[in-house]
């Protein structure tokens, strides 16, 4: 091969190289352009929750396990001072019945036995409250005061489209706000007011959720994406479903029954 044929022939591979990477680029950039065309609304959801105010009623294993324990400790353990006065009293009882120490003042004071008998009377009396409320009864699901073994979650009445759907609290970030927290305590305001005392675990979201928006929509975003911020209930707050928005306390369960499919597949990732 000549010098001059080499030379044609390399141009001839640079052109079409060159070419080859020019339509790569216009691919790429196009697909690039593509990408960037689709514009997300960003949102905060709150997941609030009323954790267990009493322990969780035992199982049968659990509770003849626990009965287990309680007599090896019972067994093991030293007496107490309460028992060790009774039993001395008991034995100067006798000695005062047999006439070999005298009666003062000292054995007038109140015994040992006296002090029992005053607990357990005291005791007998003291009735303790019931696991079943009245808003259990009543099937109140706004209440508070419900299903004191469980966590509960909060949900709000939010419409979507054209219909309405209990969610997690959840709103579009405002402008001005620097971090989706501030929208998130913003969203838990608006939606309940501020009666409802909470502190949150941190400024990192804990989930995260997105949906597209229907094409009769007519939206400049082609749907949501949704992060979530948990946070649990302080004690002492009121019960919050006497406002506009409709509210729910519900457990797993009933959560489950309640939230669509697909958003509770990513909401039970973070319950706890």
């Amino acid at each position: 091969m000549s010098f001059l044929a080499s030379r044609v022939l390399f141009r001839s591979g640079s052109v079409l190289l060159s070419r080859q990477a020019s339509s790569k680029g216009a691919a790429g950039a196009g697909a690039v352009t593509g990408k960037t065309k689709e514009k997300w609304d960003l949102l905060a959801g709150v997941l609030v929750e009323r954790l267990p105010v009493v322990t969780k009623t035992m199982e049968p294993i659990e509770a003849k396990f626990k009965s287990i324990l309680d007599q090896i400790e019972f067994e093991n353990s030293l007496k107490s001072n309460h028992e060790l006065r009774k039993e001395t009293e008991k034995r100067q009882a006798e000695l005062l019945k047999a006439g070999k120490i005298d009666l003062d003042s000292e054995a007038l004071k109140q015994t040992a036995q006296d002090l029992e008998d005053a607990y357990n009377d005291e005791l007998s009396k003291f009735k303790p409250a019931a696991r079943v409320t009245e808003a259990d009864r009543k099937g109140d699901l706004c209440s508070l005061e419900r299903k004191l073994e469980e966590t509960l979650v909060l949900l709000a009445e939010q419409k979507l489209g054209g219909k309405s759907y209990f969610l997690l609290p959840q709103g579009q970030r405002g402008a001005g706000e620097t971090s989706l927290r501030q929208t998130a305590e913003r969203v838990l305001r608006e939606t309940v007011g501020d009666s409802l005392q909470v502190t949150f675990y941190g400024n990192a979201p804990v989930g995260f959720y997105k949906y597209k928006y229907p094409a009769a929509a007519k939206r400049d975003a082609v749907g949501a994406k949704v992060f979530f911020f948990r946070c649990v209930l302080k004690e002492g707050s009121p019960n919050v479903g006497e406002g506009s928005v409709k509210v729910q306390w519900l457990d797993q369960g009933e959560l489950a029954k309640t939230l669509q499919e697909p958003y509770y597949r990513s909401v039970s990732q973070f319950l706890l």
